[in-house]
């Protein structure tokens, strides 16, 4: 959001504050001074990494702000006197529909940088053999990634879509036999990957942030370490039952489980 914009919805904010019991803000990190003596009963979920310098000094500043963590990864970085739980995100039961037949094609979906790493996506399926179709947004904050990494590899096995909406994303990720999520950094949370669950679609995910708590090994993909294991888990693919990562994603990844959890949150932090 353009900051001008941000500071109008802030404006609005400050004006209505005792009409609320709990303030939710996914924000970062204007409202917190805001709030004032608010900010016990207030809760902040920061969708980015929090193991960096500036966000250790903001904590430091603020150690009255309760934050809300979306992995169990992510809440290492989070002091102890800020964390008020761990609440996974969940998407809509309805969002993807379930396809217990794939195409065959391995999918990737994500940014085109070195964190999300879709050239590694396209060796691997290169070396097991098998096409792969990659969807995302080329990274603004590392344009020339895409043409010097990305590009290159691009052929008839390999073809990249572009930006992918939610019903072309529902089909790509769908059709696919696995989504490949070979992130090269510690990644709070991977939505992506319980996207593909939706689709009944097992996720190939590098152990790295988020990936453990997530992907269940053996039953909704495989965890590996490296662009071999990643080759031999996609040979390993089809052992995987599609209906039964469906299910899981309903048990573990729904909207309603997670408002439930925030629900819970704000109760303790009302009762506080």
């Amino acid at each position: 959001m353009p900051a001008a914009l941000e500071a109008l919805q802030l404006e609005d904010l400050r004006q209505r504050l005792d009409d609320f019991d709990i303030v939710h803000c996914h924000g970062e990190f204007a409202h917190a001074a805001l709030l004032g003596a608010r900010r016990r009963r207030s809760l902040t979920t920061i969708h980015w990494r929090v193991d960096e310098l500036d966000r250790a000094l903001f904590f430091q500043g603020f150690p009255d702000l309760p934050v809300a963590a979306i992995s169990a990864a992510q809440a290492t970085g989070i002091p102890a006197v800020n964390l008020a739980g761990i609440v996974h995100h969940g998407i809509d039961r309805a969002r993807y529909a379930f396809r217990a037949a794939p195409d065959d094609h391995v999918a990737f979906v994500g940014r085109m940088t070195d964190q999300k790493r879709p050239d590694v996506a396209i060796r691997v399926a290169r070396a097991a053999g098998l096409p792969i179709r990659l969807g995302g947004t080329i990274d603004v904050g590392n344009p020339d990634y895409f043409d010097r990494c990305v590009r290159p590899l691009l052929s008839v096995d390999a073809t990249y879509l572009g930006p992918v909406d939610d019903t072309r994303k529902g089909e790509l990720l769908g059709g696919a036999r696995a989504l490949l999520f070979p992130i090269d950094w510690p990644e709070p949370f991977g939505l992506v990957m319980i996207e593909a669950m939706a689709c009944g679609t097992p996720v190939v995910a590098w152990n790295r942030g988020s990936v453990p708590e997530i992907v269940e090994d053996g039953v909704t993909g495989f965890i590996v370490s490296s662009e071999a294991e990643a080759v031999a888990a996609l040979a390993r693919i089809g052992q995987l039952d599609r209906a039964a990562i469906r299910r899981r994603f309903e048990e573990r990844f729904t909207a309603e489980r997670m408002a439930r959890d925030y629900l819970a949150l704000y109760h303790r932090l009302h009762a506080a």
